[in-house]
């Protein structure tokens, strides 16, 4: 079985995207974030982790992220949600 974790800690966010290709990235014309797996999505918009921390922290987000499948491979499930 399979679990989820969240997090406000940038260097597990950070390491939990790079480690599956992702790169930082808002919705075009928003700042509302993303995360882009350099699969073709015209509506992103990369930014540098700088900028991604400063609206994850302004909007006072933290990051539910699951490490791997039920069946054990690598995840790329993630959601941006309030912190409590």
């Amino acid at each position: 079985m399979s679990s989820s974790e969240i997090t406000t800690d940038r260097e597990k966010i950070r390491k939990w995207i790079e480690e599956r290709q992702g790169r930082p990235a808002v919705v075009k014309g928003t700042e509302i974030l993303r995360v882009d797996f350099q699969e073709p999505d015209e509506s992103l918009e990369p930014v540098s982790w700088d900028r991604f921390f400063e609206i994850f922290d302004s909007r006072k987000l933290a990051f539910l992220h699951q490490d791997t499948t039920a069946d054990g491979k690598k995840s790329r499930f993630y959601k941006f949600v309030e912190r409590n």
